[in-house]
């Protein structure tokens, strides 16, 4: 251990209540789209974490009781003993490497869908469901007294399960704890509403239940939302958000305190930096003596113990740094500060909740396939011949192929036409808000210059004579795509009359600060993610009448799975871009765009000096024709295969092209094969 005496603070124990954490580094509960479904999966990726060094590792929400079913969302359950081995299995993985397990016990009330239970939604008051068009029933006195049964009897199996600490609920606008404590969603004139310490009552006597039933050996936290980001409308962190912490300051073991609702909580790089959750949070410290944890994207060590020595926090919180590696406690512990995966805060991890899918990272393409591939973030097979691989193309999945047969031994060459590796990276980092994306270039580039084994060639565009020439027996085309601006996309298979004009741009032309002249600027943006928003953004800097115009109901409207939607929407606004939702281009003709609405009606017309093109990518495959339309020359020059990858072989996310670039290199030299790649967890099918 080369640990540098700095960060020893970070690595002191900490107690919660009758259980001590080894350090200081707690992942804090997430989403992950595998839960009660994949139980196998789940469990090696939690366990992952604890063979990292992180102290605590928690579940997602789990849900305690079958009225309060969230699917078709994919999260943790406890609703009876036969979801006890499930907890139970992960559990093991985590106590395997000397960390303590916790669990997230919640009931959403009115967020809750019973989809699959098809039982009336309960809550504080008769309500509209948070996300369906029906409602939830007002919860009597019996129904607490049941909810109150069903919240301890979880804590019980909990126990039972083998987790050393156990959550009470309180924030992201999701619990029924929660919603009992909010002025706007009940309005009870019992003990359970009406002034704040009513309000409060259930949200004690859960803590008080749990402590009295599992406290002998289990840590009893709280996760509470302290601010909703709602004004006086919400709890706020300096009225009653304070004043609930100040009511129950010493009854739990361990505070976990954070904003609500998870868009605000989870915010992306784009609209929010490291550690921005303190301005709100570093109050509780101040009113309990018990230890308190909290998130902000935290990836710089210093920034941890500043934290600590401040008295902002005890324990350092995470869930996305914790995605993208795993081993970050354990790379501060021996002294590899620059070999963190750092997160960039892009929320890909969070489309595998909102898309019932599993989890996945931009920055660490083994998230979610520890089980199903037995991928490891720091390890990988051994090379398995002494074959040589050239690579052509040093972009996100050109990067992360040499890194990874790099690292498995092989002798790999990396050629990028132009004198910066980085490919679209560079571009997009490039852009307004998205800085931090360029860790994905960073980290990769950092591990390639430490292997002797891996040769980065700048400023070396090949043709197929060179690289037939120069006799590797494998090559990798990684060359990335080009934008259209035909128009064609999703909405239009044709190219859209009058988009042949120098007046339209693609976004690879302002990217490249090729930038129109004059405006006003007409944005179709038919992809609907980030880059259409981000190049109105970058349009309106500098200083160019701006109209995005989409054929979605919203600006952006994919960016919905990485919980930016709002704040993009917000942030055009802001800027005075205009936003023209559900219109499509019929044709842009003399200066002049005609729109037609896509639910019928009359067209309209729209000024447009220029117009930028969001639509499709086309894959950089000259290279892959020229070569492969020539079997004899690559047999002669001994070439025995060659590969596209990432965005040559399909454009994608910047999360996809790292990924195959992975798979490529983990697969490299393996037979092939037609059976499923990855392993599933099967039901148990029984005969009656």
């Amino acid at each position: 251990m080369n640990r540098d005496p700095r960060y020893d603070i970070l690595f002191q124990p900490m107690k919660i209540g009758p259980v001590t954490a080894k350090n200081r580094f707690y992942q804090v509960p997430h989403c992950n789209g595998m839960g009660h479904q994949h139980p196998q999966a789940h469990a090696a990726m939690r366990g992952m974490k604890a063979e990292g060094g992180w102290a605590v590792v928690s579940t997602e929400e789990c849900e305690i009781h079958w009225t309060g079913d969230i699917s078709p969302y994919i999260e943790a359950r406890l609703w009876d003993d036969h979801d006890i081995p499930h907890n139970a299995m992960m559990c093991e993985a985590v106590h395997r490497h000397g960390a303590l397990a916790a669990i997230e016990l919640t009931h959403n009330g009115p967020s809750s869908s019973n989809l699959t239970s098809r039982e009336a939604l309960i809550g504080p008051r008769h309500e509209p469901a948070s996300y369906h068009p029906w409602q939830a029933r007002r919860m009597d006195r019996a129904d607490i007294r049941d909810y109150r049964r069903w919240h301890r009897d979880a804590a019980l199996r909990a126990k039972q399960a083998g987790f050393d600490i156990v959550y009470v609920y309180a924030g992201h606008d999701l619990s029924l704890a929660m919603h009992f404590l909010q002025k706007r969603r009940n309005d009870r004139s019992d003990e359970y509403g009406g002034s704040l310490e009513n309000r409060v009552r259930l949200f004690r006597e859960l803590i008080e239940d749990v402590k009295d039933a599992v406290g002998d050996r289990c840590g009893v936290a709280v996760r509470f939302a302290v601010e909703e980001m709602m004004g006086n409308y919400g709890i706020t962190s300096e009225g009653e958000g304070r004043e609930v912490v100040e009511m129950l300051a010493e009854l739990p073991d361990l505070w976990d305190v954070n904003v609500s609702n998870w868009k605000y909580d989870s915010m992306t790089s784009r609209f929010a930096e490291e550690g921005f959750q303190e301005k709100y949070i570093a109050f509780v410290k101040k009113l309990t003596s018990k230890p308190v944890v909290g998130v902000g994207r935290y990836t710089s060590a210093d920034h941890m113990v500043k934290l600590i020595k401040s008295g902002v926090l005890d324990f350092i919180g995470a869930a996305r740094p914790s995605i993208a590696d795993p081993f970050l406690p354990r790379k501060i512990e021996e002294g590899r500060i620059e070999d963190i995966r750092e997160c960039i805060g892009c929320n890909i991890c969070v489309t595998g909740d909102h898309l019932i899918t599993p989890i996945r990272c931009t920055q660490n393409p083994t998230m979610g396939e520890e089980w199903r591939k037995e991928w490891h973030p720091e390890v990988i097979a051994p090379r398995a011949s002494e074959s040589s691989v050239l690579i052509v193309g040093a972009g996100p999945a050109g990067l992360e192929a040499a890194r990874a047969l790099g690292q498995r031994g092989y002798d790999v060459h990396l050629a990028e036409a132009t004198t910066e590796p980085g490919g679209r990276v560079n571009a997009e980092s490039a852009l307004p808000g998205l800085g931090a994306w360029g860790r994905v270039r960073d980290y990769r580039l950092f591990q390639i210059g430490k292997m002797p084994n891996v040769t980065l060639y700048r400023d070396s565009r090949l043709s197929a004579a060179e690289i037939r020439d120069f006799g590797f027996e494998h090559v990798v085309l990684a060359t990335g795509a080009t934008w259209r601006k035909d128009g064609v996309g999703r909405s239009h298979a044709y190219a859209i009359a009058g988009f042949e004009t120098a007046a339209v741009f693609s976004p690879d032309d302002i990217m490249a600060g090729r930038m129109p002249a004059r405006g006003p600027v007409a944005l179709y943006d038919d992809d609907n993610f980030y880059m259409g928003g981000v190049l109105a953004e970058k349009l309106r800097q500098a200083g160019l009448e701006v109209t995005l115009v989409t054929v979605a109901d919203v600006a952006s409207s994919w960016s919905a799975n990485t919980l930016e939607v709002v704040h993009i929407n917000k942030r055009l606004r802001k800027l005075g871009i205009g936003i023209v939702t559900a219109k499509d281009i019929e044709r842009y003709h003399d200066g002049e765009l005609h729109l037609g609405c896509v639910y019928g009606g009359a067209g309209s017309i729209l000024p447009a000096a220029a117009v930028v093109s969001v639509t499709a990518r086309l894959p950089n495959e000259n290279l892959w024709f020229e070569l492969n339309d020539d079997q004899p020359s690559l047999v002669a020059a001994g070439i025995k295969s060659v590969t596209r990858i990432g965005d040559c072989l399909a454009p994608g996310l910047i999360a996809q092209a790292v990924y195959d670039g992975h798979r490529y290199a983990q697969s490299f030299d393996r037979p092939k094969s037609d059976a499923v790649p990855f392993r599933r967890a099967m039901p148990l099918v029984t005969v009656p």
